[in-house]
């Protein structure tokens, strides 16, 4: 579970980038201003990130505030999962991303797929829509829900991808170093029970 102050940073920023949004009386705009540059700071604290780059980001966000959706896909194949290696942190993970606009989350996760594996695939299940706070994910300036997909593939074969650096598959007992700001131990298993009992229910929250 993140930390109260990270949540109270976050609600402060939403509250901010709405009345941002929504204000026409210049000092009501002035006061808003003020305490987005509050959950800034209190975000840099929480999260070990430079204000401005905090700042920056929030720069481009406008509107009402609301959750961000990254889609990994999940695929097995002879029991074991497809894994990425990430570049970023040398870590691996789940193949996935940002939802793109315009997309479905189905449409998401196949081209993620493609462009970071290699393989073709169909999306075949959602699994789970989790939201990013209530697992040990590092802290995260962005209140994020993450959906999982089961996939299956059609075509293609194994290529690293511009942002990855090898795909592979791994058993259960055999997992490699986890980028766990994108996918967790707990959040893998889940995907196994869904291998060994197709039955599973879709998990949420």
């Amino acid at each position: 579970m993140e930390h109260k102050w990270l949540d109270w940073a976050k609600q402060l920023q939403s509250i901010a980038q709405a009345g941002l949004a929504y204000s026409k009386d210049i000092y009501d705009v002035e006061r808003f201003e003020l305490i987005r540059d509050i959950s800034v700071e209190m975000l840099s604290q929480q999260t070990g990130m430079e204000m401005t780059v905090i700042k920056n980001l929030f720069a481009n966000e406008t509107g009402y505030a609301t959750p961000k959706v990254d889609i990994r896909a999940v695929i097995f194949k002879d029991n074991r999962i497809l894994m990425v290696k990430e570049n970023s942190d040398g870590s691996w993970s789940l193949p996935g991303g940002w939802a793109d606009i315009g997309l479905t989350p189905s449409e998401v996760a196949v081209k993620e797929v493609k462009e970071e594996s290699g393989f073709d695939v169909k999306a075949v299940k959602l699994l789970a829509v989790m939201d990013m706070k209530c697992h040990p994910h590092p802290p995260s300036p962005f209140h994020i829900y993450k959906m999982f997909i089961q996939c299956e593939i059609i075509g293609g074969q194994p290529m690293k991808g511009v942002e990855t650096s090898a795909v592979e598959f791994f058993a259960e007992n055999k997992l490699p170093p986890l980028s766990i700001a994108r996918n967790t131990q707990t959040q893998i298993e889940m995907a196994f029970k869904h291998l060994y009992n197709p039955k599973e229910s879709v998990y949420f929250d």
